[in-house]
């Protein structure tokens, strides 16, 4: 699940002074930020997709991130971010139900590049509009996307309201044996069982998602932001490894299969409200629904208090709930009849909450900015339960000239 949170940047710090017969104007000419991010996640449950919703969903996740930004002057933004995720899982052996470990070590890679830069000038002044570029990069072993983005953001003459539209494409490959034939894919991988047919003609997915921000500041303590967006998948829609078994006497067992167009359409809106000096009450609601028969309601609410002027704590509770799709049955009990099937749980309806705290020091000197530790504990209705433990440390350099 993705989150937006408001974030409102001034990227202007001008100064003058008068003189006999001069005048002269102190700017930031150049601002580096580098944020080092290490993540774990660890899961455990009883319906994993790879066996046909049953077994184990026992996961762990090592995250390290390195993300770096770079302003020349108040004009330009040069981003670049890029990790790597180690994957242990238990339930991936199944693929080949060839057991050669107590877990499968699996590993994505993945780069990320973005310019953005203010357009031209208005009326004598600066521009408050800015157009953005991105593409990368994510590639393991039986998956390889490229993305590709295009942004625009503009800020009001007071500053007080911001909007902002991007597309994102994805083109994604879903071919396996990257990691194991020197970067050229192989196939797609199918259980071991069921690899004397041919099941899919494509290996394809093309995703494009069509994102709206508004920014508004209401008054001094409150502000609002709504998330409007559209999203469009194609192509091989389904996971070519995961198991589907049947209601019949004979057990019979395919692969999943689901249609090849997806549309979805998430609305969210979020509401920040400043409750006396030290506290901040952030709202936020999504609602979500899609082509394939799922809506969803989320709710969460976070309150970072300040205590003193370098450390806060900022707890967070969100609750989810959603219907669905309707090509989802449990365990041996789709009929044949069916055209689409699958038995994965994050496509079943479901409740969930998630339960966390942060930790945050800003000394916010010299080129150490802050340092962030995060706890959140989710619990869905189906059984899988999850901790997520992550490290931020934030650092930046300035340097200005008259």
């Amino acid at each position: 699940m993705r989150i937006k949170y408001l974030s409102l940047a001034l990227l202007l710090l001008t100064m003058t002074a008068r003189g006999q017969d001069s005048a002269y104007r102190k700017e930031r000419v150049s601002k580096t930020d580098l944020q080092v991010f290490y993540g774990f996640y660890l899961q455990n449950g009883n319906h994993s997709a790879i066996t046909g919703g049953i077994g184990t969903e026992h996961l762990k996740v090592f995250s390290p991130m390195v993300s770096f930004s770079h302003q020349p002057d108040s004009n330009r933004t040069i981003s670049i971010n890029g990790g790597v995720d180690i994957i242990t899982s238990a339930s991936m052996d199944n693929i080949d139900f060839i057991v050669s470990s107590a877990s499968k070590v699996s590993e994505r890679a993945y780069v990320n590049l973005g310019y953005k830069a203010r357009l031209g000038h208005s009326q004598g002044s600066r521009s408050r509009t800015f157009l953005g570029v991105g593409t990368g990069f994510s590639t393991e072993s039986a998956y390889e996307s490229i993305p590709a983005s295009v942004s625009l953001e503009h800020t009001d003459r007071q500053g007080v309201s911001r909007w902002s539209a991007s597309l994102q494409c994805y083109f994604d490959d879903l071919r396996w044996g990257r990691l194991e034939n020197f970067g050229r894919p192989v196939t797609l991988i199918y259980p071991f069982e069921l690899r004397d047919t041919t099941w899919f003609s494509i290996y394809r997915r093309f995703s494009y998602n069509l994102d709206f921000a508004y920014y508004a500041v209401i008054n001094k303590r409150t502000q609002l932001a709504l998330y409007p967006e559209l999203v469009y998948q194609h192509g091989l829609l389904c996971t070519p490894y995961h198991r589907v078994y049947f209601d019949d006497s004979a057990h019979t067992e395919r692969v999943e299969n689901l249609p090849r167009d997806r549309w979805k359409l998430p609305l969210a809106a979020q509401l920040n409200t400043f409750v006396g000096s030290r506290t901040i009450l952030r709202f936020y609601y999504r609602w979500y629904v899609d082509s394939w028969g799922i809506q969803a309601h989320s709710l969460q609410l976070e309150a970072p208090v300040k205590f003193g002027p370098l450390f806060s704590i900022a707890p967070l509770l969100r609750f989810h709930t959603q219907s669905a799709a309707s090509y989802f049955r449990p365990y041996k009990e789709h009929s044949l009849a069916e055209t689409y099937y699958t038995s994965d749980y994050d496509l079943s309806a479901f409740q969930s909450y998630k339960a966390g705290v942060t930790f945050r020091y800003a000394p916010m000197q010299g080129e150490f900015q802050a340092i962030s530790l995060r706890y959140d504990f989710y619990k869905r209705s189906d059984g899988l339960a999850a901790h997520i433990l992550s490290l931020l440390v934030e650092l930046g350099h300035t340097r200005e000239h008259h």
